[in-house]
């Protein structure tokens, strides 16, 4: 197993701010490690789970992700039971436990390995187990087929695949997003194929039977002109939750807020919380203990890396920008997932790179929004 620590560097932070702390998750000589984003986050107390890609560097130009597509790339889990400061690597395929792997998106399969063939998900999830994980997957951005995995024992073994209905579009690209509503009640954050059948415009969908069915609930916000995906969403209240959406149209990328106040039936857009992320990144949005919400996206533009942004009344209004790092070395980076330790401390895990031709690598950030706001 790979073990990594935490290493220390010092931004111009504001004189009250304690200074981030920056680790390596994941790096190894040769690999690509990408997309937290798409896998999804865990977390149990001080107890993180973190799903990830790692796939094989290659040098594919400033505008494309250097990972080499004619080799294989792994679905892997990163865990610290530290709280974050510390990180061992785990291959579920190697326990008997594969996660979706299918058709991948940027690589290829790893030899040898097959993914179990999907099922009808027989129902009975309960989604409020103390050690429940959720995964969703895709097999395509565009008009691909999507399911997904459980696990009742903090990710150590995980059950399905199990299909998601395509819910009458050409194609659904999900990528974990979800809340729990009650023991055999959860919400799905979709993106679905647009009517050409391009990437994508998010929906809500629902199941009320732990997992056996998934109805549409809702679009949230119409058809772009460009693309609308992968949402990152919080409960506010009772009925009230807010999704945090990336956005695209022409060489504009942007991070917008849509807010239910009907428990998803419906979305009205609540504007534009990160007008520009370069060259467009997705957020992760969640719920601090003391009722804040917390965003966090990757940038990619100079100065490339990660930033957040909080907000005190639900997501209404937001404090400045907050740059967590922006030492990277090019705009391959980003995707972050972020929890809240029950310190305070929130860690964000996200991809990134040192030098424009450096290895990709899964970093994680320990930072206090508290402190950045006093």
């Amino acid at each position: 197993m790979a073990r990594f620590t935490i290493l220390l560097f010092l931004f111009a932070l504001p004189a009250s701010a304690a200074p981030p702390v920056h680790g390596k998750v994941y790096a190894e000589p040769g690999r690509f490690g990408g997309w937290p984003a798409n896998h999804g986050i865990w977390s149990w107390g001080n107890e993180i789970l973190v799903g990830f890609s790692a796939g094989y560097f290659k040098d594919n130009g400033l505008e494309r992700h250097a990972i080499d597509h004619a080799k294989p790339e792994e679905h892997l889990l990163a865990r610290s039971k530290d709280g974050g400061k510390t990180w061992t690597i785990e291959n579920p395929a190697e326990k008997g436990s594969l996660i979706p792997v299918g058709r991948v998106l940027h690589g290829i399969t790893p030899p040898g390995l097959k993914e179990k063939p999907w099922q009808d998900c027989p129902g009975g999830i309960d989604f409020t187990h103390p050690d429940f994980a959720l995964t969703v997957r895709t097999t395509d951005v565009n008009a691909g087929q999507s399911r997904f995995s459980y696990s009742n024992d903090r990710g150590k073994t995980w059950q399905g695949p199990f299909r998601l209905s395509l819910f009458d579009r050409k194609g659904i690209a999900a990528r974990t997003d979800y809340l729990v509503n009650g023991k055999h009640d959860c919400f799905l954050f979709l993106t679905a194929a647009k009517d050409d059948g391009k990437e994508g415009r998010p929906l809500c969908v629902r199941t009320v039977d732990g997992g056996k069915t998934w109805k549409f609930v809702s679009w949230i916000g119409p058809e772009p002109k460009g693309y609308a995906i992968m949402p990152s969403t919080v409960r506010i209240g009772k009925a009230e939750l807010l999704t945090s959406i990336r956005c695209k149209e022409g060489a504009k990328s942007w991070i917008e807020n849509y807010r239910s106040l009907n428990d998803g039936e419906t979305w009205k857009s609540d504007g534009i919380v990160v007008p520009d992320t370069g060259a467009g990144n997705p957020s992760s949005m969640i719920r601090l203990k003391d009722g804040r919400v917390c965003l966090t996206y990757g940038y990619r533009a100079a100065p490339f890396g990660i930033r957040a942004r909080v907000s005190g009344d639900g997501g209404r209004n937001w404090d400045k920008e907050i740059s967590l790092r922006e030492d990277g070395g090019g705009r391959d980076v980003g995707y972050p997932r972020t929890i809240q330790r029950p310190d305070g401390k929130v860690v964000t895990v996200y991809y990134f790179h040192d030098q424009p031709k450096g290895d990709r690598y899964i970093a994680a950030t320990i930072w206090d929004a508290g402190e950045f706001l006093k």
